[in-house]
């Protein structure tokens, strides 16, 4: 008893000490014959000691053991210590209860790590509620950048007799997303749409949304030319993206619609090519002939010059946009969807009403997918010119 580490201890029925081991007057820096007589009332603070009394009192009246307790011991200069605690009836020769004996563990220094672990983990808790509650309300905030009313041509009229038909869709793989759309007036018969997706995810992305959310706003007004408008962007990103320990692009595509004649100008900086559904053909070809004049990602180069194409769209025809998102699924095979098996699948659906074919396209790409899900954020935008 005397070589064990652990303090021992044995009372009898008021309490009181009548043996203890060398660890124990270690503990409390007091002599065995000091502590011989004397309860916990003159050793730890009052709370510590009448809860000690109690357990021990409850022992001696039922003659059941404690096992294996956590105690904290509040002494009487404030210091505060942890022990872990087994105290068992201690009983004379006839079987009688005499009072009580215990072994008690020093585990202050877990103890307080433990709590220590406790404290973080709730400050972490906090800080990560605080966080979610942010990125919940940048999500709602981010909505507001979308398009929340479509131009009408000719002005004024009423839904069946508008000549062209608007519709986006948005989906945040997170609370926040790098994607972006925007459709707006430029004048009386032209419309701008364009779309971008920003290298990443989450809150970075989404700020640099917000950014290009402002520069389109004012930009778009000023410069009608697709190609010289993703010039601009890329003239103001570049110095804002491409800082030292920041590498952030993005890939956009930049439409300019005349509603009267039907004439698309529209330029691309490294995005997906958009699909033109043909009516007539009852087919979706690309809208780019050469895949190579999409052009690089904005923010990449200083002085890109982007080339404006042309493309007339007939009654009835369709030109869809969206992110890579929608083609970077994984089938269960381990390969990915891939561009030219999303182009077949927008053949398939082609001749639907934009909303149909918005949904037929994303259904034939979560068909395809392995877990049914869309790992990436997905942004798509559209019109369709009506045959009146």
């Amino acid at each position: 008893m005397e070589h064990m580490t652990d303090n021992i201890y044995f009372k009898d029925r008021e309490s009181r000490f009548i043996m203890v081991n060398k660890s124990f007057c270690d503990w409390t820096g007091l002599s065995n014959e000091a502590v011989i007589g004397k309860t916990d009332f003159d050793l730890f603070a009052s709370a510590h000691a009448q809860q000690a009394y109690d357990d021990e009192q409850r022992i001696i009246a039922t003659g059941e053991p404690i096992i294996g307790i956590e105690e904290k011991e509040t002494w009487e200069d404030g210091r505060i210590t942890w022990v872990s605690s087994t105290k068992m009836p201690l009983k004379s020769a006839e079987g009688e209860i005499i009072g009580t004996f215990g072994i008690s563990r020093d585990i202050t220094e877990h103890k307080e790590a433990e709590l220590r672990a406790a404290y973080y983990a709730e400050q972490i808790r906090r800080i990560k509620e605080e966080m979610e509650e942010d990125v919940r309300m940048a999500a709602e905030l981010q909505k507001t950048f979308f398009p929340r009313t479509y131009p009408v041509y000719p002005p004024g009229a009423a839904p069946g007799h508008r000549r062209f038909e608007f519709l986006h869709h948005y989906n945040a793989s997170g609370g926040v997303s790098g994607d972006f759309c925007t459709i707006q007036e430029l004048s009386d018969s032209k419309v701008g749409i364009f779309l971008c997706d920003v290298m990443g995810h989450g809150v970075r992305a989404a700020l640099v949304t917000a950014l290009i959310c402002a520069l389109v706003e004012e930009t778009a007004p000023v410069e009608s030319d697709p190609g010289r408008f993703l010039s601009r962007m890329n003239s103001l990103l570049l110095p804002i993206l491409r800082q030292e320990d920041i590498f952030l692009y993005a890939t956009a595509c930049y439409m300019v619609l005349d509603m009267e004649t039907g004439l698309l100008q529209f330029a691309n900086a490294g995005h997906p090519v958009p699909f033109h559904f043909q009516a007539l053909e009852k087919r979706a070809v690309w809208l780019m002939d050469d895949p190579a004049q999409r052009g690089p990602a904005l923010a990449i180069a200083e002085g890109m010059q982007f080339q404006t194409l042309e493309r007339q769209v007939a009654e009835e025809d369709r030109v869809v946009m969206y992110t890579d998102g929608l083609y970077e699924v994984i089938g269960d095979d381990g390969e990915e969807l891939g561009e030219e098996r999303l182009l077949a699948a927008a053949s398939r659906q082609a001749g639907k009403d934009l909303p149909d074919l918005f949904s037929g396209l994303l259904e034939e790409v979560r068909c395809f997918a392995a877990d049914g899900k869309f790992d990436d954020d997905i942004c798509l935008a559209g019109f369709r010119r009506r045959a009146l």
